[in-house]
């Protein structure tokens, strides 16, 4: 049972473990999933444009995937690659990761809609032009 309620759970990979199958999570299950405590977070949010969750309307914090794999690559960069904060910052700018438009379903709907862009101009493309001159 316990094994199967596991499973359930994890579905996405993580560093310190499995990042949950969920659209929302709360701050004290970010904090477990990225392994810091949740000052640390919220001082990244001040420093980090790029990790912005969501706010409840009483102001609780939700996490999102995109903003739990933001928060386990600046923590990469500080703690295991040694980087400064400003350091951090140039080099998540510079290589233009963002958070919740980075998100795969965004992605995906964005890349939806271009292709549907694309098909109508190549059908508009594809047909006959018909000429007044008469040739």
């Amino acid at each position: 049972m316990i094994d199967t309620l596991k499973r359930e759970r994890t579905s996405m990979n993580g560093p310190n473990g499995d990042i949950p199958a969920k659209l929302y999570f709360k701050i004290s299950e970010a904090c477990e999933i990225v392994g810091l405590p949740a000052h640390v977070l919220r001082f990244w949010e001040k420093q980090f444009q790029q990790l912005n969750p969501d706010k409840t309307q009483s102001g609780h914090r939700i996490y999102r995937k995109s903003d739990l794999l933001m928060a386990l690559k600046i923590k990469e960069l500080l703690y295991e690659q040694k980087f400064t904060i400003k350091g951090a910052k140039e080099l998540i700018n510079a290589t233009g990761v963002r958070s919740h438009a980075a998100a795969p379903e965004d992605e995906r709907r964005r890349l939806i809609h271009l292709k549907k862009g694309l098909l109508k101009l190549r059908a508009k493309l594809d047909k006959p032009v018909i000429s007044d001159s008469g040739l």
